[in-house]
């Protein structure tokens, strides 16, 4: 009995698929992650998706549908961590019958399902987690997976470079970090540090930095030390409600008057607090408040667009997760223009997009890394603050850093092209 129900199931699925392609986007829809990216991501996502549905978004993507077939999209938590993620992933391809998926924040997710995307053969473009690990370790002989955005040390080079050119000064009684301890606050730190050290190791880091538990939300403690310490300039890459509970703590104390913070996600949390975030202090693009100013079809489209829809304008989780359906849609159909017009398998898709260079939303994407499945991107830093006339955050004094600079090339390891002093980096 059971088996025949799982059958009906399947071949319901299929029957569906013949119609339409079935997407997946896993994202916080509860927890920590939900309000700085779960709310964001998905409001991003249903935006680009009822456009291609529509064929409504602005050329070269103006056709409908990936390939032809209309988008059945379903949005599901990525809450509860890597085990349950796993399970999800099973089920959505194995009982649901999706086709592709779209998505994911947390690295540890990213982490859990890599090898099981793999497995299933699965067509899984992530849109997040920073890791390097991904495709370092994890998956050396990617096939089925594919991350559209820099990984994690691209960030953390590019404040490197951003604050041996423009904080040199306040940098000069030294350096220090506070970042959540785990994979990701403890890499983010190592490729800030090493960077810094290859760029200007005259600037030294503080004997001692803070690693407080992951979504602990009280920072007392740490915000003591911070405030003790000589060092002005201070390396985070806390996200969530962590950067938001170490920023309310912080003002409260003064912190901010006394440090210049270099927030590796601080663009997120600006566009969530608005005249909360403290002014000054330093955030990471080239999406959200970085793309702005950027005059092409597309961007000016999606801006345009997700300030009618939702009232505010795009941060860069909205932009990280349309930018995956835009690189779905992107794979889907030059797969089909170079099949003869029709519907391409997921091999063809594959191939489209493997090496392959193409303009995203807000950015031009280069497939350069990770045998071709990794992808690499300018990088940009700032003066995040308010800006009273037009009623919102704004980013001033930025530099923009290409790909080649704050990437490694092509088969170095990240962290071993940091320790080894970025060799090769192009960043005239």
């Amino acid at each position: 009995m059971a088996l025949t129900a799982a059958l009906a199931v399947l071949l319901a699925a299929g029957a569906a698929s013949a119609q339409t392609l079935k997407l997946a986007v896993p994202t916080f829809l509860t927890g920590g992650g939900a309000p700085t990216y779960g709310t964001a991501s998905k409001n991003g996502v249903e935006l680009v998706v009822r456009a291609i549905n529509e064929g409504a978004l602005p050329a070269p993507y103006n056709s409908v549908g990936l390939a032809g077939r209309k988008i059945d999209l379903v949005v599901y938590d990525e809450s509860g961590g890597g085990t349950k993620q796993v399970t999800e992933l099973r089920n959505k391809v194995q009982k649901e019958g999706v086709d592709v998926v779209v998505g994911y924040v947390s690295s540890g997710s990213c982490a859990a399902i890599a090898r099981v995307a793999e497995e299933l053969r699965v067509l899984t473009l992530l849109t997040v987690c920073g890791t390097p690990r991904i495709f370092e370790e994890l998956v050396k002989e990617p096939k089925y997976l594919f991350r559209i955005i820099n990984h994690s040390t691209a960030g953390n080079v590019g404040a490197a470079h951003y604050v041996v050119k423009k904080l040199r000064n306040e940098a000069k009684d030294g350096y220090m970090g506070i970042n959540q301890n785990y994979a990701w606050g403890q890499d983010a730190w190592r490729d800030f540090n090493l960077g810094v050290q290859t760029l200007a190791p005259e600037l030294k880091p503080a004997k001692k930095q803070q690693f407080p538990k992951l979504f602990s939300g009280q920072y007392g403690t740490e915000i003591s030390v911070l405030l003790r310490a000589k060092q002005k300039v201070v390396h985070s890459s806390f996200w969530g409600g962590d950067i938001e509970a170490l920023i309310a703590q912080g003002k409260a104390r003064g912190l901010f008057k006394r440090k210049t913070f270099v927030f590796t996600v601080g663009e997120i949390t600006a566009h969530r607090i608005g005249k909360k975030f403290p002014p000054g202090q330093l955030a990471r693009g080239p999406y959200g408040l970085y793309a702005a100013g950027i005059d092409t079809p597309i961007n000016k489209w999606f801006r345009s667009e997700y300030r009618k829809a939702y009232k505010q304008p795009p941060s860069s989780p909205a932009y990280h997760y349309a930018d995956g359906i835009v690189a779905a849609k992107y794979a889907y159909d030059t797969a089909m223009k170079a099949n003869g017009g029709k519907f391409p398998s997921t091999d063809q898709v594959i191939k489209a997009l493997e090496h392959a260079t193409f303009d995203i939303i807000a950015a031009k994407v280069k497939m350069s890394l990770g045998k071709g499945h990794q992808a690499v991107t300018s990088d940009r830093w700032g003066y995040a603050e308010w800006d009273d006339a037009k009623g919102e955050i704004v980013v001033k004094d930025v530099v923009e850093f290409k790909a080649e600079c704050v990437n490694p090339p092509e088969g170095v390891n990240a962290a071993d092209w940091v320790k080894g002093g970025m060799k090769g980096a192009k960043c005239d």
